[in-house]
């Protein structure tokens, strides 16, 4: 028969490995978990550094603000240049035109991703008539050197002046030619105003046009 003291001391011994087994698993574990925190860390550093060189190009592109192409050729050089571009068609004698700048102007900074212009509808005759550009002001969404939408007047924006640079906003978006973490089923309304929800349009080259037959407007 074994001696009970034996058994003690056999015992306490098997309760002292497991406790160092366990131990030892605890340090192994916390090691892995270690090793992948520092993995993922380096990861988020890299991931850090590319949106910083990213934000670096497009500034230096001529992103992040709202400025006015001097010619018709600088349009075509930024539509090629610039994967997202919005530019406004303007007229200076209308006054609705300068409600599109105040909002592009302060959606420029928001949206780096997107190169955002203005271009005078007076002196690009040429484009006017590629683009069909009746309605003043009209907003060309470019991607990838191609149209793939417009915004001709303020239907689109709830039919009133008094639109929000969110609204505006949203509409873009609808385009898909900036980042949006909206909803874009859902445009945000103010003031009871409505607006309609769009489908999606024909995608037409830079040199395409709209197609609709709405005369100029200044109203």
């Amino acid at each position: 028969m074994e001696n009970p003291l034996e058994k003690q001391v056999l015992a306490a011994t098997l309760a002292v490995e497991q406790q160092v087994d366990a131990e030892l698993e605890r340090l192994d574990k916390a090691a892995e978990d270690e090793d992948e925190l520092e993995v993922l860390r380096r990861k988020r550093l890299e991931s850090m550094k590319s949106a910083q060189r990213q934000r670096q190009e497009w500034l230096a592109s001529g992103h992040g603000v709202y400025e006015e192409l001097a010619d018709e050729s600088e349009f075509f050089a930024v539509s090629k240049k610039s994967r997202f571009f919005v530019c406004h068609f303007f007229r200076s004698s209308t006054p609705r035109c300068k409600i599109v700048d105040k909002h592009l102007a302060l959606l420029a900074p928001r949206h780096l991703e997107t190169r955002f212009s203005r271009i005078d509808a007076e002196r690009s005759k040429f484009l006017v008539e590629r683009l069909r550009v009746k309605v003043m002001p009209t907003i060309c969404l470019a991607k990838d050197g191609k149209t793939v939408d417009y915004i001709a007047g303020f239907d689109d924006l709830g039919g009133t002046d008094e639109f929000s640079t969110e609204m505006m906003e949203w509409r873009i978006a609808r385009a898909g030619v900036i980042e949006y973490s909206g909803d874009l089923l859902s445009p945000p309304l103010s003031g009871g105003t409505k607006a309609k929800l769009l489908g999606d349009r024909t995608k037409k080259t830079i040199r395409g046009g709209q197609d609709s037959d709405d005369s100029d407007d200044d109203d």
